[in-house]
């Protein structure tokens, strides 16, 4: 990990660290799904990002796993922004969208329409998202997450149509 990738992933675990996606404990709703892990599930680990988690690679990419209880201090970036990422678009400007990685897992995900997020922390996942885009390999992170997550749409939406 880069200096400033330390200091950018330090100021984001700050700025998410007292705000969460509702007023209630998510969880809750679930059954803590997104906490629970195994060798194919878990986190996407950012660039050069470290966790006392096991860690495991899929299709390329870090995951770290988590066993369904863990210190929050201690959770990565991508739990902290769950169940949003924040993807830069072709303007500059940050969209936040649910993680459609979380779809069969959270129905925050499947029901975004319905939920009542707390503004103040869709707003930190924003600016979370722009501290993270002055990184040149977090900005290709993302974006690479941004055509995943696209293609991932497009799927959903050719399969339910009738």
């Amino acid at each position: 990990m880069t200096q400033k990738q330390r200091r950018i992933y330090r100021n984001v675990r700050a700025l998410l660290e007292r705000h969460t996606p509702l007023r209630v404990d998510c969880g809750v709703l679930c059954g803590r799904a997104c906490c629970r892990g195994d060798a194919e599930t878990g986190m996407l680990l950012f660039p050069g990002e470290t966790t006392p988690f096991s860690v495991t690679e899929k299709n390329g990419r870090r995951l770290a796993v988590c066993g369904g209880r863990c210190r929050r201090s201690d959770r990565p970036l991508s739990c902290r922004l769950f169940p949003f990422v924040p993807l830069p678009g072709p303007d500059g400007k940050i969209r936040v969208v649910p993680d459609g990685r979380g779809f069969g897992v959270c129905p925050l995900v499947r029901h975004a329409e319905a939920a009542a997020f707390s503004h103040r922390f869709l707003h930190r996942v924003r600016r979370a998202g722009a501290l993270l885009c002055r990184d040149g390999d977090c900005r290709a992170f993302l974006e690479a997450v941004r055509r995943e997550t696209a293609q991932q749409e497009a799927l959903r939406a050719r399969f339910s149509k009738k």
